[in-house]
């Protein structure tokens, strides 16, 4: 497996994969700000789409993971971009294809987002997911903390 950051110019190559990669996690019931389970191949690539503005500009960071079998997970990086939280960055869209869970996907996508936070400057990661989920108890088992700031 290989992990790689996107930008504007590779983002457009993997939209349509990355697209079906969102469905997925939707439809195995990800809350991830889509309420429905019927969500349409052009609707998920538009969200892709609608990321280029921000990873041109480097506010936005996105990384996949791929395998033989094409992009099986994916996460993001959004860097604060107010003067006074230039330390601080949201984890966001953390997804795994349903066919490789429990495979190390998104334990290799965190340790990646994180050493490139640290790079950066970004020592304050914050994420939202819901609570009880299995995103959640993922998180924890990967060091997050629970409603605190350090």
């Amino acid at each position: 497996m290989k992990i790689v950051l996107l930008n504007a110019a590779t983002l457009p190559i993997y939209r349509s994969e990355l697209a079906h990669l969102l469905i997925d996690a939707v439809s195995h019931g990800a809350s991830i700000g889509y309420s429905t389970r019927d969500l349409s191949q052009d609707e998920a690539e538009n969200y892709y789409h609608s990321l280029h503005p921000a990873i041109t500009k480097g506010t936005l960071l996105l990384w996949i993971a791929r395998d033989e079998t094409g992009v099986v997970g994916t996460i993001q990086l959004d860097l604060c971009q107010k003067p006074n939280g230039l330390n601080r960055a949201e984890v966001q869209k953390l997804l795994v294809h349903s066919r490789s869970r429990r495979a190390g996907v998104g334990h290799k996508l965190v340790i990646e987002m994180e050493n490139t936070a640290v790079q950066l400057r970004r020592g304050l990661l914050y994420l939202d997911t819901e609570a009880g989920s299995p995103a959640e108890s993922f998180y924890r088992t990967q060091g997050s903390m629970y409603g605190q700031d350090p």
